[in-house]
C-alpha cells in the first residue's frame, strides 16, 4: 500500500485511514520497528491492569514522591 507523506510543521508524517486504524486497533500510540530497509508500524501495547496496580500502590502508601524537594513550583501572575 502506498500513502502520501505529509508536512507537519518541521516534521513529516503519514495519515492512516479509519479502516486501518479500526482493523489494527490503533489507539493513542504505535510502536515503530526500524529495520535496515523499512519501518514496521504496530499498534502500541496497552498497559492492562495499570489502573488496578496504581490503586494498590496508593492503598499501600507507595505513591509518595521520593524526592519532594526536586519539584519546583512556580506561580504565574
Amino acid at each position: 500500500m502506498n500513502i502520501s507523506v505529509l508536512q507537519i510543521g518541521n516534521s513529516k508524517g503519514i495519515r492512516l485511514t479509519k479502516t486501518l486504524i479500526k482493523k489494527y486497533n490503533i489507539t493513542d500510540t504505535v510502536e515503530l520497528i526500524l529495520e535496515k530497509e523499512y519501518i514496521i508500524i504496530k499498534p502500541g501495547k496497552t498497559r492492562k491492569g495499570w489502573n488496578r496496580l496504581f490503586k494498590k500502590m496508593h492503598e499501600n502508601g507507595d505513591d509518595n514522591l521520593l524526592m519532594p524537594d526536586a519539584i519546583i513550583q512556580t506561580h504565574h501572575k
